[in-house]
């Protein structure tokens, strides 16, 4: 089980000079006594796996001096969207497509997302089969043309361009939540929360709804100071914090406190155990 005094010890004893981790290890490193480290070694630290909240960058550079650099990748692939050592990260960005892959966001209906719009993430391979990009899925020749056909692969994942270039992430496509027309990305949502002091970690899913189609549902885990509280009134004191952060149309209409949020071993949360519960 992952102990954050453990590695806030070893980057002490041995002088770490650069850490890589995925947001999750961030968010409860940012929650120790760091003064009882010495982490002065640090240099250079970058996350990747899953989107980064702005409070835990903003948090994390405040104890620490140092700015998180995010990228973007997947089994199928090397870095694909990056912040490069040489780049200004912008909090909570992926950064720029790396030169060695030919990225688009692409809409349902085919064409190319403007800038703000949203769209799949893709690697076009119409010019040729770049570097780095996996061969097919083992003896799956049916699942390998879902994701890879016409000179495109699609990662599944969606996400919007600035107009400076900077991706930002949205989500998986079938973690999307479309809920009385409107089509809700988890990430904002959980950003939201994780602003407020009660909210150690959150996973935002869509659970079936007879009139909305789907509503918003946050699974919470709370900080030590606010488990004694878990109740009706904090439910509501979060669903009116997230109106006020974000679009009040996005707030979670089902809220759930739990111990712990289901992870993979590589520490990204498991939306689709939350479903697949809830569902069941």
């Amino acid at each position: 089980k992952f102990t954050p005094a453990d590695i806030l010890q070893k980057i002490h004893d041995y002088h770490i000079t650069s850490l890589c981790a995925p947001p999750t290890i961030y968010r409860f490193l940012i929650r120790e006594d760091l003064s009882k480290y010495d982490l002065s070694s640090l240099e250079y630290c970058t996350t990747a796996g899953e989107a980064l909240n702005y409070s835990v960058y903003e948090t994390f550079k405040r104890i620490t001096g140092i700015r998180l650099m995010e990228g973007f990748g997947q089994t199928e692939t090397a870095l694909t969207l990056a912040t490069f050592p040489w780049m200004e990260p912008k909090p909570g960005s992926m950064g720029v497509p790396n030169p060695q892959y030919d990225i688009d966001l692409l809409k349902p209906d085919g064409r190319s997302a403007e800038d703000g719009e949203q769209g799949q993430i893709v690697v076009r391979t119409d010019k040729g089969k770049p570097l780095g990009l996996f061969k097919e899925y083992y003896r799956d020749p049916a699942l390998t043309h879902e994701a890879w056909h016409d000179g495109v692969y699609y990662t599944g994942d969606v996400a919007w361009r600035d107009e400076d270039g900077y991706y930002w992430f949205v989500g998986r496509a079938d973690d999307v939540i479309k809920s009385s027309g409107y089509r809700i990305g988890p990430f904002e949502v959980e950003s939201a929360l994780m602003t407020h002091p009660a909210v150690v970690e959150c996973a935002i899913t869509g659970v079936p709804d007879e009139i909305r189609g789907q509503v918003v549902k946050a699974t919470i885990v709370l900080a030590k100071d606010y488990k004694q509280k878990a109740g009706p009134e904090l439910v509501k004191e979060l669903q009116d914090h997230v109106k006020r952060v974000t679009a009040p149309y996005k707030y979670p209409r089902v809220i759930e406190f739990v111990d712990e949020l289901p992870k993979t071993i590589s520490g990204k949360i498991r939306r689709v155990e939350i479903r697949q519960k809830d569902n069941a």
